[in-house]
Formats: C-alpha cells, sequence, structure tokens
C-alpha cells in the first residue's frame, strides 16, 4: 500500500499555472489531477479516492481557495487531506490567513521547482504515515476487543 502513488489534486483557475505544476511533478511518482474551481474541488474530493494533497491556489472566481480549504477541514471525510496553497499572495497576512484556514503549508508564485518538491514529498510522506498510524490504532483496537471478549468467555466458563 505504501508503494502506490501518492494522489495529487492541483487547483488553479489558470491552464497554464496547471501545466506548470504538472510538469514540475513527477508523474512517475505522483497520480495527477485536476480542477478549475471551487466547486469542482469539492466534488472531486467526495470520491474515492481521494487525493493524498491538495496544491491549491487561493485567487479563483466564484470561491476562493481560503473557503475551499475551510469547507474541507469541516468535513470529517476530508479533514485529513493536507492543502498547500500555491499563490501570488505574497504578504504575511495572506500568508496568516492560509494557515487560519486549516492549510498545512504556503508557497508564493513564482516558485523555486525544489521548493515546491520538497514540501509535497514532505507532506505527502506526513500523510502516509498518519494513515499507516490510524491503520494499526484501529487494527489495535479491533485486536483488543476481541481478546476482551475471548477473555470474557474463558472467564465465564470458568465461573459457570
Amino acid at each position: 500500500m505504501l508503494s502506490e502513488k501518492a494522489r495529487i489534486l492541483v487547483v488553479d483557475d489558470v491552464p497554464a499555472n496547471i501545466y506548470v505544476l504538472e510538469e514540475v511533478l513527477d508523474r512517475n511518482l505522483y497520480d495527477i489531477d485536476v480542477a478549475m474551481d471551487g466547486k469542482t474541488v469539492l466534488e472531486k474530493v467526495q470520491a474515492e479516492p481521494r487525493p493524498d494533497l491538495i496544491l491549491l491556489d487561493i485567487q479563483m472566481p466564484g470561491m476562493d481557495g481560503y473557503e475551499v480549504c475551510r469547507r474541507l477541514k469541516e468535513d470529517e471525510g476530508t479533514c485529513d487531506i493536507p492543502v498547500i496553497f500555491v499563490t501570488a499572495k505574497d504578504r504575511e497576512e495572506d500568508e496568516e490567513q492560509g494557515f487560519a484556514a486549516g492549510a498545512v503549508d504556503y508557497i508564493s508564485k513564482p516558485f523555486s521547482v525544489a521548493v515546491v518538491l520538497a514540501r509535497v514529498k514532505t507532506h505527502v510522506a506526513l500523510k502516509k504515515s498518519r494513515d499507516l498510524i490510524a491503520a494499526l490504532l484501529e487494527k489495535t483496537a479491533t485486536d483488543f476487543e476481541k481478546s476482551e471478549q475471548e477473555y470474557m468467555k474463558l472467564y465465564m466458563r470458568k465461573l459457570y
């Protein structure tokens, strides 16, 4: 399962920006999907398989990236998907607003290819680790419950 290609959703309303990010990201490592508006993002993340990471622009028609991120974080099914803003908005207050909306990182345009690759790699690895820990925790809880039931059966047999 860990060898599967990570799924990345690239979101920008400018096709040229999507193209640049698609070229930067290694298609041998990542399965890339695209969206050009917030509504499409919210629809795509409801379908399986969900993305492992979202690269999200802020300035889009209709719903801006901040609102998209807030909605993702409010939804139990999508709140664990890391969001990295990739945007031309480079003021400190823009970055603060991005983190307040729930982003895990913030990259200003024009960006360094090395920075994008490093941050994507880091956040994908963190997401995979969190998913693995959650699966192990769930399995441990299930195993514990089964053991507890077996213990109670044995105890009841000895008692009666």
